[in-house]
This record gives structure tokens, C-alpha cells and sequence, in this order.
């Protein structure tokens, strides 16, 4: 293996994952430069929690590549408590932080939303909101499922049982898709006419809201939705870099 600048693979990220096309909740790049400008160990994780830093620190990792980094908008700006501590032990190793947010969400090909849709079988990717240039949520084709054995594959998959909110149908052959917190997006999915809806959280009105639609829901979980595209991120870095890449998952239940 080699090692690469870290300017050069976040130059390239940013530019592979178009991330200037995006409005987000927080910065997408590079978050933390703690001065080690070679790669040769890149960490790759959901979360840029303690338990993941620890993890770099134990591997001897040089950067860490998160879904959901740090400096949201609305957050305090200090770097005091949780987030002090988090930061002042990455550059004390030596461990640079790069994030992407939207962008790894919308990628058509190692996206959030289109890996997830492969493992659960669902084709033909279409925009879940056509007027935007690039579109957070999907659409996607099944063939005719029951939701009983959509409930399984999801279980199976995920190593999860999804929460499903029925609405009496039968079958699915149109569903929409945005993993994370896109629980809101249900009422696009319905406007779409897609039969079913799937995302990572739930709200306590998304319940009424499918119920009164007549849309199916499937919570899978924030954490278990967001797995595979920064994992699948990091195999296409490896593979095109030749660098080390690792994927640490954080056991997280929510």
C-alpha cells in the first residue's frame, strides 16, 4: 500500500461527491487538518464519536472519514465539553477529520439512498424531488413484494427488524427512500405515488401522517441506514489510491 496527500484525497472526494452542488447543515471536506499531511490508514465510520477516535488512535490511522461529522449549524461554535474533548484528542494523535453529509446521502452510485436500495433489491433509481438538481430522497422500483417479505429482507439485511406502519396494502411496486432523519419526506413519497416509504428515524406525527395517506412506513434505523455508504466510499478510496482503508462500525441501536 502507499499513502496519499491529504489534500489530494480530499480534493478528489470533494469533486467525485459533487459537494458544492449541496446546501448543508454542516461543512463537507475536510473538518480537522491535525498537521499530518500522508495518509497511509484511513478510518472510515457513521459517527465521529469518541469510541470511533479511540479506534483510529488504536490502528495508528493518520485521518478519519465520517458520514456525520462536527460544526453543525445552530451548534454551539465553542470547543468546550464533548466536542473539546473529541477535537483535542484528534490533534493530539495526529488524526485529521473529513466529513460528508448530503452529498454521501444523494451519490447515485455509493450514496446512502442507492446502497441501500441494492441490498434490498430495488432498481431503477429515480429523484424523490425531480425539480431539485440533486435530490437528497429517491424513488425506487420493487417487484411486487408483500410487505411481510419486505419486513424480512429488511430484518436480514440490516440485522435489524424494522418498525412498519401498515396501511393495509398488499403489495409494493414503487418505494421511496431517504436514510437518516428524511422521515418527513413520507408526504413527497405519497405525492409520487409510491406504496411504500422507507428512512432511518420516526417522528411520533409520521405515524398519523402514513396512517392518514395510506402509505406504508419502515423506520430502520438512523445508524443502520447510514452504514454503507461511507463504507462503500472507502473501498472505492482504496481501491483507486491504494491506501489503507478500515470501516469501524460504533454499535448504535437508534
Amino acid at each position: 500500500m502507499t499513502a496519499i496527500h491529504i489534500n489530494q484525497l480530499t480534493e478528489w472526494c470533494n469533486q467525485y461527491l459533487e459537494i458544492e452542488q449541496f446546501s448543508d447543515y454542516a461543512p463537507n471536506g475536510l473538518q480537522i487538518d491535525a498537521g499530518v499531511e500522508n495518509i497511509d490508514l484511513l478510518v472510515t465510520g457513521v459517527t465521529a464519536c469518541d469510541a470511533l477516535i479511540d479506534e483510529a488512535i488504536a490502528r495508528k490511522a493518520q485521518a478519519i472519514m465520517v458520514h456525520h461529522g462536527y460544526f453543525w449549524k445552530g451548534e454551539d461554535p465553542r470547543l468546550i465539553g464533548m466536542k473539546g474533548k473529541r477535537i483535542r484528542k484528534l490533534m493530539q494523535h495526529g488524526i485529521s477529520l473529513i466529513a460528508y453529509h448530503l452529498p454521501l446521502d444523494a451519490h447515485a452510485e455509493i450514496g446512502n439512498n442507492a446502497q441501500l436500495a441494492k441490498i434490498l433489491d430495488l432498481t431503477d433509481i429515480q429523484p424523490l424531488y425531480p425539480e431539485q438538481k440533486r435530490s437528497i430522497g429517491n424513488i425506487f422500483t420493487a417487484d411486487n413484494i408483500t410487505p411481510q417479505d419486505f419486513c424480512n429482507k429488511i430484518e436480514e439485511k440490516l440485522q435489524r427488524k424494522p418498525l412498519h406502519i401498515s396501511s393495509g396494502k398488499t403489495h409494493f411496486n414503487k418505494i421511496g427512500l431517504c436514510t437518516g432523519a428524511g422521515q418527513d419526506m413520507i408526504e413527497q413519497a405519497k405525492l409520487m405515488g409510491c406504496d411504500a416509504f422507507i428512512s432511518g428515524e420516526i417522528s411520533e406525527r409520521t405515524t398519523h401522517t402514513a396512517r392518514e395517506l395510506g402509505i406504508d412506513y419502515f423506520a430502520c434505523g438512523h445508524h443502520a441506514t447510514e452504514i454503507c455508504g461511507i463504507k462503500k466510499l472507502g473501498e472505492v478510496i482504496q481501491e483507486k489510491f491504494a491506501i489503507n482503508v478500515e470501516f469501524v462500525n460504533i454499535d448504535n441501536p437508534v
